[in-house]
């Protein structure tokens, strides 16, 4: 990492610097630069698995698809399903295979030289298109195999995680709210992310260093509110009155048919169950039938 993205980071935000001060540099290790194609279909192997699995089943896929070199597009889709399936491949992952191949060969995913000229939300667009690939898989080879500085993975659990840790936050930060609090950390985000997954290992090691301030996340406008905001002024725009945006739970329940019932029961209460009648009423009774 160069001096210059430590000298912006602490410069910026105390708690970080106070992380990459305990942690010391960053080891950065880039892994190897192939094709496009290559790398997403690698994720998708990967999918829901653990390395030892996936590389088994991507060891099958190259042998048998392959013969021995990382299979190409045109033979990913000429492969019968069954061979794909005796590699370890699940149906979804076929499906999201042969899609990879495809866009590969209309140009949806570009060649590798194509690739280094796209902005990290043009390759992000791009490459989300295929079936199975999300945005958190292109950030992770935009971070670690294009080297591309200014990535934060705010869907990451350990980047969220690590934040929550090295702030001293109660709860998880909210993808958005990580994503505008991460903005000071630009053009340095993707050596931010790495500190954040280093912040949960130093954690469970009892080297985490406590806060030096307390920070408070940006409050995100609720759906109830934006949905109560829209609702006022579409009837603010047509003459009626605006509805309240907060009624209490006694006026909701206030309908026509519930009000009634109250009048009702206020103005003729029910009459008292009888008691059992006296000895005195019942001797009476007896004298005046004989």
């Amino acid at each position: 990492m160069s001096e210059l993205a430590i000298a912006h980071l602490s410069n910026v935000d105390a708690i970080l610097g106070g992380v990459i001060r305990a942690f010391g540099p960053s080891v950065v290790q880039l892994q190897p630069d192939c094709a496009p194609f290559q790398t997403l279909a690698q994720a998708i192997a990967h999918q829901q698995l653990n390395g030892t699995a996936a590389n088994t089943i991507l060891g099958r896929f190259v042998t048998t698809c392959g013969a021995g070199a990382f299979p190409t597009p045109e033979l990913v889709l000429a492969a019968p399903e069954a061979t794909l399936r005796a590699a370890g491949f699940s149906f979804a992952k076929i499906a999201s295979l042969r899609d990879l191949a495809e866009k590969t060969l209309s140009g949806v995913v570009p060649d590798h030289a194509t690739l280094h000229t796209l902005s990290d939300e043009e390759i992000i667009t791009r490459l989300t298109e295929v079936r199975g690939i999300g945005r958190w898989t292109v950030e992770m080879m935009l971070m670690f195999r294009l080297g591309r500085p200014d990535i934060l993975p705010v869907d990451d659990f350990g980047v969220r995680n690590g934040f929550r840790l090295a702030y001293g936050l109660k709860q998880m930060p909210a993808p958005k709210a990580l994503a505008i609090f991460g903005e000071r950390w630009g053009p340095y985000r993707s050596t931010a992310a790495w500190y954040m997954w280093r912040a949960v290992e130093m954690s469970r090691a009892g080297t985490l260093p406590k806060p030096e301030e307390r920070i408070r996340l940006p409050r995100l406008p609720r759906k109830r509110r934006r949905a109560a905001a829209a609702a006022s002024a579409s009837a603010t725009r047509r003459g009626a009155k605006a509805p309240r945006s907060a009624r209490s739970r006694a006026a909701r329940r206030a309908t026509p048919t519930a009000t009634a019932r109250a009048a009702r029961r206020t103005e003729s209460p029910r009459a008292k169950p009888r008691g059992r009648p006296s000895r005195l009423k019942k001797a009476q009774s007896k004298r005046v039938r004989r």
